[in-house]
């Protein structure tokens, strides 16, 4: 594919932004009774993956996935045999794309941006789970946290892929292009809504979809927003006090039964 050094370069997230797992769903309908388990299992990932970037701690998304999956199971009272670990890995390597992925990215590929993926799951050999799904050839390079041991959205992700790109990162961001995969549908953005729930790249093009000047150096992150030092202290902060919130709110949830383990004391005769 040819390319335009001097292009802004868009780097994507893969995983619900680009790739539906949706495709997932059949697993947890058999594993959890239920559809909506796999949307609780995405969240968790997430959340964890981000709870240990911020203890300082790094495992593959790929182990964090099946242990999340446990926990899951746990929960719910539900079973996970070993074969249910391997169709998950199976699933998650042969995802479809989106319906309106390749079209958007054509339209930017077509608007001379270069185009990078950044994921949270570590590297694979070829055929990618992107290549399966029939979007290889849209970017010029793919980039796993893999080799910064940290999950997004760590700067230090982005600022690998700018260091190796040769850019810089962008002072002001533009409205996310797609929204990140966090959620549980793709929806269109509405006027007036949140720019965080931004729509499918072909339903809504952001003001700067033109041909750019030759001189822009930049880099800009697709699928997720940009990460502050007020928003960094904030998910710190938040992570470091939701486990006594939730003691609370367990405290009060047992009020009632608070003498459930007492011992009765007999009156002496």
């Amino acid at each position: 594919m040819t390319q335009n050094d001097s292009a802004p370069i868009l780097v994507f997230d893969v995983n619900e932004t680009l790739l539906d797992i949706t495709a997932l769903e059949p697993l947890f309908v058999r594993i959890f009774g239920n559809r909506s388990a796999l949307r609780e299992w995405f969240a968790q990932l997430i959340l964890y993956s981000q709870t240990m970037t911020l203890s300082g701690l790094y495992t593959p998304f790929g182990e964090l996935g099946v242990g999340t999956l446990r926990m899951v199971a746990s929960i719910h009272g539900a079973t996970v045999a070993d074969q249910d670990i391997e169709e998950l890995q199976e699933r998650m390597g042969s995802m479809p794309a989106h319906p309106d992925a390749a079209p958007a990215l054509t339209r930017l590929r077509n608007a001379d941006f270069r185009l990078v993926t950044l994921t949270n799951s570590a590297s694979s050999s070829s055929p990618t789970p992107l290549e399966r799904a029939g979007l290889g050839d849209f970017f010029e390079q793919f980039f796993s946290v893999q080799a910064i041991q940290k999950f997004k959205p760590a700067p230090e992700t982005y600022q690998h892929v700018a260091d190796t790109m040769g850019v810089t990162t962008s002072s002001s961001h533009r409205q996310p292009l797609v929204r990140p995969g966090l959620g549980p549908s793709r929806r269109s953005l509405a006027p007036g809504s949140n720019p965080w729930w931004s729509s499918p790249l072909t339903r809504r093009q952001p003001a700067d979809l033109r041909r750019h000047p030759a001189s822009a150096r930049r880099i800009d992150v697709v699928g997720i927003p940009p990460v502050s030092g007020a928003f960094q202290r904030l998910t710190s902060a938040f992570f470091a006090a939701w486990p006594m919130l939730a003691a609370c709110v367990a405290l009060y949830l047992l009020r009632d039964h608070d003498n459930l383990f007492t011992l009765s004391r007999t009156s002496a005769r």
